[in-house]
């Protein structure tokens, strides 16, 4: 796949992106931290996280649910323009002290507009320039770009930039990242790039197509509540490392860089898998990563937290590359589009809930408390996965 210049450019674009967002993964919890007033911070942390999902959820429920399709490559050019441009005015308010948490809050909301949209359109301009025959494997490795980006690359430099600089460096940094995918969309995705020849089309919802497709939905379903209980962890984790692991920056870069380097390894044996049964795999995941918060309640340092965090992102990585290419793989060409962004829709609305919901759930339980019950229903839902996903066919 790397062989083709446009695919290799876009992938190039979004690996690189992908490290100044994964900086954040450092340095929103810090920023929030510092600004929270008198708001408990477990909901500080929980509010700013599910921000970006808010406004960038309701519209790419419209696209999927729609008739009228819009081009991924223009939706992915909104989004880059809008997240550079509102990143840069966070990081700067960042860095001389001006901001507060009412306005990063409200900056997250208008910035991640076309989030969704923009990260459904980026997987639909690559698969469809890679054809059928190329669709799983760049699947991986947009896979593998968010695990080296996302996880290991971001959040290191994140933890390094954060404690040297501050986090409204690390603000900058993402803007500067949405302008590099920027030129590589420009520069390597045609205009007719996309299905359908990247001509938005008026047909089915993609709601009335997953219809058609009972297992697909079922596994949406599965999915949702996958995330939904995941999106705990990510509140609890800066006050794991602070509390728990009595550290600072650096190591909450480090913990998140080594779930990233177990899910590099993960993501780079997702073209490995491709002839296993792709539900049982996707029901087997789900239930050795409900272990991962489990084990990580009950460690108390650093090394071992990260050696816990690393296997549960070599059992999480081939998660999301194995969902994609089987709910792609009975779609016509039209039908991509309101299919792939309802289902990135589904599948993403359930971080702000989670986030949300974790924000209270972490006040009360506590920090371990949290991370255990995350785990037990993730857990839970195996078995739950299996009968949706395996009774009916």
């Amino acid at each position: 796949m790397l062989r083709d210049r446009g695919v290799a450019g876009l992938l190039a674009g979004d690996l690189l992106a992908g490290a100044g967002t994964g900086m954040l993964l450092v340095a929103m919890p810090v920023q929030t931290l510092a600004i929270h007033g008198r708001v408990p911070v477990a909901v500080a942390v929980g509010l700013v996280a599910a921000a970006p999902f808010v406004l960038s959820t309701a519209l790419a429920t419209v696209i999927g649910l729609g008739r009228a399709g819009l081009s991924p490559r223009t939706l992915l050019i909104a989004d880059c323009v809008l997240r550079a441009l509102t990143f840069t005015a966070l990081g700067v308010l960042a860095v001389t002290d001006r901001l507060t948490l009412p306005v990063l809050l409200g900056g997250l909301l208008i910035g991640s507009v076309f989030r969704l949209a923009g990260s459904s359109g980026r997987r639909l301009l690559a698969t469809s320039m890679a054809g059928d025959d190329g669709r799983f494997a760049v699947n991986g490795l947009l896979g593998l770009n968010a695990s080296v980006a996302l996880y290991v690359v971001g959040p290191v430099l994140g933890g390094i930039v954060v404690a040297a600089a501050g986090p409204g460096v690390a603000l900058l940094a993402d803007a500067g990242g949405a302008l590099i995918l920027l030129a590589a969309v420009l520069v390597s995705a045609p205009r007719d790039a996309g299905p359908a020849g990247g001509r938005p089309s008026a047909g089915e919802s993609g709601w009335s197509i997953l219809r058609r497709r009972p297992v697909a939905a079922r596994l949406l379903v599965v999915v949702f509540f996958f995330n939904f209980l995941y999106m705990p962890i990510e509140v609890a984790l800066p006050l794991y490392v602070r509390d728990t692991l009595d550290a600072g920056p650096s190591a909450l870069g480090l913990l998140w860089g080594a779930l990233g380097a177990g899910a590099f390894v993960g993501a780079a044996l997702v073209n490995q898998l491709r002839d296993l049964p792709q539900r049982q795999l996707l029901i087997a995941i789900v239930g050795l990563w409900a272990l991962c918060p489990i084990a990580l309640s009950v460690v108390g340092g650093l090394p071992a937290a990260m050696i816990v965090f690393g296997l549960g992102g070599l059992v999480w990585a081939p998660f999301t590359p194995v969902a994609y290419s089987f709910v792609q793989s009975g779609l016509a060409p039209e039908e991509h589009q309101p299919v792939v962004t309802l289902w990135t829709t589904g599948a993403t609305v359930a971080a702000p809930l989670g986030l949300l919901a974790g924000g209270p759930l972490i006040e009360l339980a506590g920090v371990t408390g949290g991370l255990v019950l995350s785990g037990v229903l993730t857990l839970l839902l195996a078995p739950l996965a299996a009968v949706a996903v395996l009774g009916r066919r």
